[in-house]
């Protein structure tokens, strides 16, 4: 018989409605699990007392005996990424200075979810303030990978990623700067997706025109669950002005690999040699796209065409634009300055010095990319980087000094390959690819589409899907 944490949240609701099992015992075999693994993992934390969820998913069953059906996640287990506002759980970003900040109300994306039926049991790791993709902090410690505890999860939402791997939850919510959830996902062999600039929408930053290089969206352990999650989280609100207007429903048709015939994927590689990229990383992306080329779709290795030298000067301005200001806003606080991690401190000085000029330069560049990148997507329907450049590295270490004997400049520069769907807005989807020789490491692969095109993403990702069934259903070893 299969575990109940075996199964993905749309199999959840589907045997809840049958009455094939209870929400309570689902509940109950979700803490089981977690108490018996997250110890070794460091998942999620703010863990709500078994008591308290257990009469939450009694109410949830005495509701589905009634005939109300909440949605598609009545009664399904969640925990929200420490980075979004949950009634009832700190919000602390991984930040000792927030460890006590008890939000008012639920986040737009938090609410939705909750609308659709979920019990939020806690939060999953997050590094101090979504900084650096590798999820550690002075108050959580580190969230180590699921496939191998030695080395990093990946961030900034490493718990998430963590959790579906290693069955603690079905499906995870999470957000991305800089591949934040892109690179976890990657890194657990479970998927995740960064929407098109806009589709979800965020109510709670200080800023709603500029602050939209960070956006929530999906990570599950199948494309069903992405996609119905994405339709739960998106939609406009009128907090987010910029948020798209069109709705975004998935028709959860069975996934058809006769569709990627004739499909053209450019595969941008390590863009020509210019991103420092360890062995093995691109090897693995090209078996996966093999998959592809053998259900019909034509691969051509492409170049960019843009200039990456000031792409990644403009990322810098944009990033220490937004993330500044964000650290900035705690530095008053006392003890500040010995508690906030060097990296955050890095991008708020750098913010200081930042001039209007400066920032109008990098929006023009930015603006002539997305124009290339649309160019670019007339004669392509998809565009395939690796979802990082190195393989997960150490959890004692705090970034990568060197990739493939290149020194790093930056505690980021290492995830240099997921700023080109993030500058673009593009929808941008992991999937699993491949493993390290070592067996133990996971890669993945960004499918990247045309703005608004996240159906078109999905639905490719569908396909890849179930031409891998067998590699992707691969778990990580039972933990000793």
């Amino acid at each position: 018989m299969t575990e109940l944490t075996d199964l993905t949240a749309s199999q959840l609701g589907e045997g809840l409605r049958r009455k094939h099992f209870s929400c309570r015992e689902v509940m109950q075999a979700t803490l089981a699990r977690t108490v018996a693994l997250n110890p070794r993992f460091n998942a999620i934390v703010n863990l709500a007392p078994e008591d308290a969820l257990l009469a939450q998913a009694d109410d949830a069953d005495r509701e589905l005996a009634a005939g109300r059906d909440r949605g598609w996640l009545h009664g399904v287990p969640v925990a929200i990424k420490d980075a979004a506002d949950a009634v009832g759980f700190p919000t602390t970003k991984g930040c000792e200075l927030l460890a006590g900040n008890m939000p008012g109300r639920d986040s737009i994306m938090t609410a939705r979810m909750k609308a659709a039926g979920c019990i939020v049991i806690g939060k999953t790791t997050t590094p101090e303030l979504g900084l650096g993709s590798h999820t550690f902090s002075t108050l959580w410690g580190p969230t180590r990978n699921a496939w191998d505890p030695a080395v990093s999860a990946g961030g900034s939402s490493g718990g998430a990623a963590v959790s579906l791997a290693q069955r603690l939850l079905p499906i995870a919510d999470g957000s991305d700067f800089m591949g934040s959830l892109r690179n976890p996902a990657g890194w657990n062999h479970v998927y995740g997706m960064r929407p098109s600039q806009g589709r979800v929408p965020q109510g709670g930053n200080p800023d709603v025109w500029i602050d939209l290089l960070s956006t929530e969206g999906p990570m599950g352990r199948s494309i069903d669950d992405v996609a119905r999650l994405l339709s739960t989280q998106a939609g406009f609100d009128a907090r987010a002005p910029l948020s798209m207007q069109s709705r975004f429903d998935w028709p959860g048709t069975a996934a058809d690999p006769a569709g990627l015939r004739g499909l053209r994927i450019g595969w941008l590689g390590d863009l020509g040699g210019y991103l420092a990229t360890e062995p093995g990383v691109l090897q693995a992306c090209r078996a996966g796209l093999a998959h592809l080329e053998g259900a019909g779709a034509v691969v051509e290795e492409i170049p960019l065409g843009f200039d990456t030298a000031k792409l990644w000067e403009c990322w810098l301005t944009w990033r220490r634009a937004i993330a500044g200001p964000r650290v900035g806003a705690l530095m008053h606080l006392p003890g500040a300055k010995e508690k906030v991690k060097p990296e955050a401190q890095w991008e708020y000085q750098g913010s200081l010095g930042l001039s209007y000029a400066d920032f109008r330069t990098a929006s023009q560049t930015r603006s002539s990319y997305y124009q290339h990148m649309r160019s670019l997507f007339e004669q392509w329907d998809l565009l395939v980087l690796p979802s990082a450049q190195c393989w997960p590295f150490p959890v004692g270490e705090r970034w990568p000094q060197q990739v493939a004997g290149r020194a790093m400049d930056t505690y980021h520069r290492w995830m240099e390959a997921t700023i080109y769907a993030t500058l673009a807005g593009l929808p941008s989807l992991v999937v699993p690819a491949g493993f390290h020789p070592n067996g133990r490491w996971p890669m993945g692969m960004q499918l990247m589409g045309p703005y608004g095109g996240d159906a078109a993403v999905l639905k490719a990702g569908a396909a890849y899907e179930s031409l891998r069934a067998g590699f992707i259903a691969q778990r990580p070893p039972e933990a000793p």
